[in-house]
């Protein structure tokens, strides 16, 4: 079996302009940022993700590229593809990850409609004193 430099990430490309993304390889599984490109700056406006059996990456936004609501709101995207052997709920709870982290921040919630990863609320301890070694 080869050597991979990342667990869960086989390759990825940053900072992308919209007009590329039809250059994203059909049913690409993942992970993706879309962007709104300032003067020097790329603020995250979306974190989605792609298990590609319907749609992969590129499909993903299309979508969000139709929607009138969406559509202006981001220049450029990071995607981030997953190993092969990265099972679909391994890529949702790295897209629930994410959206936990920037589910407070209002420019990356500004399109996200689920804010919090359903999972991370059964196991959020609020004291850190209670925390034990397992």
């Amino acid at each position: 079996m080869p050597w991979s430099e990342c667990i869960f990430i086989k390759r990825m490309a940053e900072f992308i302009p919209k007009k590329e993304m039809n250059d994203i390889p059909p049913n690409t599984r993942g992970i993706y940022a879309l962007l709104k490109q300032t003067k020097q700056n790329y603020n995250v406006v979306y974190i989605g993700l792609s298990a590609g059996v319907k749609a992969g990456i590129c499909g993903r936004m299309r979508a969000h590229n139709r929607s009138p609501k969406k559509a202006d709101a981001w220049t450029h995207f990071t995607i981030f593809e997953v190993h092969d052997n990265i099972t679909n709920d391994q890529i949702r709870e790295l897209e629930g990850l994410f959206r936990h982290i920037y589910r407070e921040d209002l420019n990356a919630n500004s399109l996200n409609k689920q804010l919090r990863y359903k999972k991370f609320k059964k196991i959020t301890k609020k004291n850190l004193k209670n925390w034990k070694q397992s």
